[in-house]
């Protein structure tokens, strides 16, 4: 048995690495297999909402849905426009980053380099029960306090706005925002820091001008994946932002985002349907757009990776 390990193992055969090391081969093979599985089902995924989506090109053009202006399905004959859907999502989406993006990276600021110890830890447990509050009840809330608050502030017919939706999704997407900039500040090697202190500036012009640019490929993928949580939010947008598919650029006027439209139509729409295959049509651009913020966000934090 040793002669056959020790010249299996010369071959830089898999089974050698079983036979000396069984725990450790069978536990590479759990997670190799894991992974292949993931990238299977992200795959099958999207053969599935593309399986029930092209049917709908073949009574309009990927042109007239992605432009169209126009989103009536049940009207005769019906419009398929996507474009207030896809304004509504972006126009939501902006707002609440422009909000959870300064507040979350300089909470993750202070949580990491400012705060003392004991502080340090409550705060991250706040941010982790921040993250675990359903949707719904964060819609809940909004719709019964932040809804209301922002009519009477802006003298509004109502408050179901895009505004009030960016707020809902900017307490969403803080939490990850704030976790993730904060381990891409706190991975910073210490001898960035040693040298800036060293040099005589003081630790707030350490943050600003070294750890914070040390840091940026994290922080990018912290806004990306922010991105992609606020996207693909659901319920909360689909409870507090008013439900117009109309093209706006206002913050201050009802608009509907693709999830919400989903989550809205398809429970009362015929399966086989052209209006069917609508919802698919906008489930995969929904798929494909989050997809491609993961990726982008994944390939920013190799980045910098590989930087350091």
């Amino acid at each position: 048995m040793a002669w056959l390990s020790n010249t299996l193992g010369r071959k830089g055969g898999t089974l050698a690495r079983f036979i000396n090391r069984p725990k450790e081969a069978l536990v590479e093979g759990i997670i190799a297999t894991s992974g292949a599985a993931s990238i299977l089902f992200v795959i099958l995924i999207l053969i599935f909402l593309l399986r029930d989506a092209l049917p709908l090109f073949e009574i309009t053009s990927l042109e007239g849905f992605l432009t169209g202006r126009d989103w009536y399905p049940t009207s005769d004959p019906p419009k398929f426009g996507a474009l207030p859907l896809i304004v509504g999502s972006l126009l939501v989406t902006v707002g609440a980053i422009a909000l959870a993006v300064p507040i979350g990276v300089a909470a993750a600021v202070y949580i990491a380099e400012l705060s003392p110890a004991r502080v340090r830890e409550w705060l991250k447990v706040t941010v982790e029960l921040i993250a675990a509050i359903p949707s719904v009840v964060i819609g809940f809330i909004g719709l019964v306090i932040v809804a209301p608050w922002i009519k009477e502030l802006f003298n509004l017919p109502t408050g179901l706005t895009a505004l009030t939706g960016a707020v809902m999704l900017a307490w969403m997407a803080m939490p990850t925002i704030v976790s993730i900039a904060e381990d891409a500040i706190r991975s910073v090697p210490i001898e960035y820091r040693q040298g800036s202190l060293a040099l005589g500036t003081t630790h707030l012009q350490t943050v600003r001008h070294v750890i914070l640019p040390a840091a940026r490929s994290g922080l990018i993928a912290a806004i990306m994946l922010g991105i992609g949580r606020a996207i693909g939010e659901t319920m909360t947008v689909l409870m507090v932002t008013g439900g117009a598919a109309q093209i706006t650029t206002s913050l201050l006027k009802p608009v509907r985002t693709m999830t919400a439209t989903i989550a809205a139509e398809m429970g009362e729409t015929p399966q086989g349907s052209p209006h069917y295959h609508a919802l698919f049509a906008v489930g995969a651009l929904l798929f494909l757009i989050t997809f491609f913020i993961n990726l982008a966000a994944d390939l920013a934090l190799r980045k910098g990776q590989r930087a350091q």
